[in-house]
C-alpha cells in the first residue's frame, strides 16, 4: 500500500482504478474547463499569514452548519453517479462522513436510494434535489427524504440546462456503462472494478428508475431525463419547494449578489456558492473570487457556504477565513472513494482536517471559529471580478 499524504495521491488512484467515463465524470468540466482549472488555481492568489510565539495548544475544529455540530467544517457536496466509482459508492461515503462527523449529502442522481443510504447509516443526512417540472414527483421526493429522517434539502438551481461537457459526450457516460468496443476495451483494464460491480445490484438511478412516473428501467430513464428538468424555473417555484419540504433548505448554485439576495428572500437557510464544479457555464468566475461580494451582499442574515476546487485543508481554511460559515468536497471525496472505497472517504477527511488543523497552528489560531481576514493576504481587488489577477 502507498503511504498516501495528500488528495493528489488519491487522485491517481482513481485514475487508474474507475473505467475513463466515471473518472472523467469527475474530473473534468464544461467547454475549455477554464472555471473549472480556475476554481482551483484562484485559491493560490491567496497567501496565508504566519504568526510565531503563540499558544497552540487545545485546538479545536468543530463548529456547526445550520445548526448541526460538526468536526470541521466541510460537508460532502452532492455528487451523481458516485455509486459508480465503488460499488454502493453513496452508502460507503455516507458511513465514512457519519464515522468522521461531517455531512452528507445524497444526489437525486445517485446510484445508491434515499432509502439504501438511510438504512445503512444511523444520523441524518442532508438530500439535493434538482429543480423538476413534475410537482408529484418532486412531493415524493420530498416524502421520501422525510421518511429517510433526511435534515435539510440542497436545491440545486444552476442545471435548468446541462452544460456542454464535451468528455462526457465523447465517453458515452451512462450508467452501467454502455458496452462498446472503445469501452469493454477499457473495462478490460479496470478488473477489480468490475468484479466490485458484479457484487452489488445497485446499478441505475435509485431514486429515479421505478419512482418516476413512466421509468420503469434504465432504457425508459434518458428519454425522462430529457424531459425533467424545469427550464422554466423562478424563485417563486423555488419558495414553493420550501413549502413543500416544510424544513431547511440549502440554496446551491448562487455566483451573484442579486441571487444571494433573492435566496435569502425565500428563505433559504443557508447558500452555497457555486459553478457546479465549472460543469455548467465555463467562462464563470471562480466561486472563490465570488464568495466575498455576495458575503458582502447578505452580511449575516444567512449561512454563507462554498464549493468548488477545494483539494486541501489550507483551501478549507481560506474559505473560512474570508467569511465562509462551511465548505463543500465533491471531487476530492469521489477520488478517496474511487481509489480505495470506504476506506478512502475517511483517508480523504483524515488528511484535510489535518492540513486545516496544521495550518490553524502555523497562522497563529486555536479555534476555526476565529479564523477571518487577519490571517490572509488577499491581493487588492480580489472579490471583484473585473480586476485581473
Amino acid at each position: 500500500m502507498p503511504v498516501i499524504t495528500h488528495i493528489e495521491d488519491l487522485r491517481r488512484m482513481h485514475e487508474r482504478r474507475v473505467p475513463r467515463m466515471f473518472y472523467d465524470y469527475v474530473e473534468s468540466g464544461s467547454w475549455t474547463e477554464q472555471t473549472f482549472r480556475e476554481n482551483i488555481t484562484d485559491f493560490s492568489h491567496i497567501h496565508l499569514r504566519q504568526r510565531v510565539a503563540v499558544d497552540m495548544s487545545g485546538r479545536s475544529t468543530r463548529s456547526r452548519m445550520i445548526g448541526e455540530e460538526v468536526a470541521m467544517p466541510v460537508a460532502l457536496a452532492p455528487v451523481g453517479l458516485t455509486g459508480m466509482q465503488s460499488a454502493d459508492g453513496e452508502i460507503k461515503a455516507a458511513r465514512a462522513a457519519e464515522a468522521f462527523g461531517v455531512p452528507f449529502t445524497l444526489s437525486t442522481m445517485s446510484i445508491c436510494s434515499i432509502e439504501d443510504v438511510a438504512e445503512h447509516t444511523t444520523r441524518p443526512f442532508w438530500f439535493q434535489v434538482y429543480t423538476l417540472k413534475d410537482d408529484d414527483f418532486m412531493a415524493r421526493l420530498f416524502e421520501r427524504a422525510r421518511t429517510a429522517r433526511c435534515s435539510a434539502i440542497v436545491v440545486t438551481v444552476d442545471l435548468q440546462v446541462l452544460g456542454q461537457r464535451h468528455k462526457d459526450l465523447k465517453n458515452g457516460l451512462s450508467a452501467p456503462p454502455k458496452l462498446t468496443p472503445k469501452s469493454i476495451a477499457n473495462l478490460m483494464t479496470k478488473i477489480p472494478w468490475g468484479l466490485e460491480m458484479l457484487g452489488t445490484r445497485r446499478r441505475f438511478f435509485g431514486n429515479i428508475v421505478g419512482h418516476a412516473k413512466g421509468v420503469t428501467d434504465p432504457s425508459s430513464l434518458s428519454t425522462w431525463t430529457a424531459e425533467a428538468f424545469d427550464v422554466s424555473l423562478d424563485w417563486k417555484r423555488i419558495a414553493r419547494f420550501k413549502e413543500m419540504w416544510g424544513g431547511k433548505m440549502i440554496i446551491k448554485g448562487i455566483m451573484e449578489p442579486e441571487d444571494a439576495r433573492r435566496a435569502v428572500d425565500v428563505g433559504a437557510d443557508a447558500i452555497v456558492v457555486s459553478n457546479h464544479g465549472g460543469r455548467q457555464l465555463d467562462g464563470a468566475v471562480s466561486s472563490i473570487r465570488m464568495l466575498p461580494s455576495i458575503l458582502d451582499a447578505v452580511g449575516d442574515q444567512v449561512e454563507v457556504h462554498l464549493d468548488g476546487g477545494i483539494r486541501s485543508g489550507q483551501d478549507v481554511l481560506k474559505a473560512l477565513a474570508l467569511g465562509a460559515k462551511g465548505t463543500y468536497i465533491g471531487r476530492a471525496y469521489n477520488y478517496g472513494l474511487g481509489a480505495m472505497g470506504e476506506q478512502g472517504v475517511t483517508r480523504v477527511l483524515e488528511i484535510l482536517h489535518k492540513e486545516l488543523d496544521v495550518t490553524m497552528a502555523l497562522c497563529g489560531e486555536t479555534d476555526v471559529s476565529r479564523l477571518g481576514p487577519h490571517n490572509l493576504y488577499v491581493p487588492q481587488g480580489f472579490g471583484d471580478p473585473t480586476v485581473p489577477l
